[in-house]
């Protein structure tokens, strides 16, 4: 069984979530998530206005899009890939955005003129949902939920790093296992 500060609800594929303005359940692709008050934060075609807007800000990669959106809600959400990628491949059929360059197998995309007219006649619903994404993230104290997020991503890096250099004795699986043990323990108490 888990210890209680790892229990919530889990999206396969996805990401883990707990108390927050998207713990409730999720429906259709995991970027619609029931808030506390039962309204979904991306209604249809939401994240592919943010999407848009954020690459007509600059040309980003998907992963800087994931990134963006999850900073700009001060890490409550995260967009999962399975999501991303396909609403840029819309976007892009749509010809809304086109790839600027590709750099190892990483497409760059840039807004197109057409894209840039849809953000024109949408320019007020875009406002409102940043707004909506703003305020949002206004209810996390400087970005702390951020900062556990990026501490875990550095705790799973250190350990691929370490596993790749080449196998591990029993003695230090035993210490890794034990450290990582520990300081779930210390978690739990603050």
């Amino acid at each position: 069984m888990f210890p209680h500060f790892l229990r919530g609800s889990w999206d396969p594929g996805r990401r883990f979530h707990r108390d927050g303005p998207f713990s409730g359940r999720h429906e259709h692709q995991g970027h619609h998530r029931r808030g506390r008050h039962g309204g979904r934060f991306f209604e249809t075609g939401d994240l592919r206005l943010v999407i848009l807007r954020l690459i007509a800000e600059r040309p980003r990669h998907g992963y800087e899009l994931i990134k963006a959106i999850e900073e700009r809600l001060s890490g409550a959400y995260s967009p999962s890939p399975g999501v991303v990628y396909p609403t840029l491949t819309l976007l892009e059929e749509l010809g809304q955005i086109a790839v600027a360059s590709t750099e190892g197998g990483r497409k760059l995309y840039a807004v197109t003129p057409e894209g840039e007219r849809v953000l024109a006649e949408s320019k007020g619903e875009a406002d409102a949902l940043f707004a909506r994404m703003d305020a949002a993230a206004g209810g996390r104290a400087d970005g702390s939920a951020l900062q556990a997020v990026r501490a875990m991503h550095n705790l799973k890096m250190a350990l691929r790093l370490r596993l790749s250099r080449g196998a591990l004795s029993e003695e230090q699986l035993r210490r890794i296992v034990s450290l990582i043990d520990q300081a779930a323990v210390e978690v739990e108490r603050v």
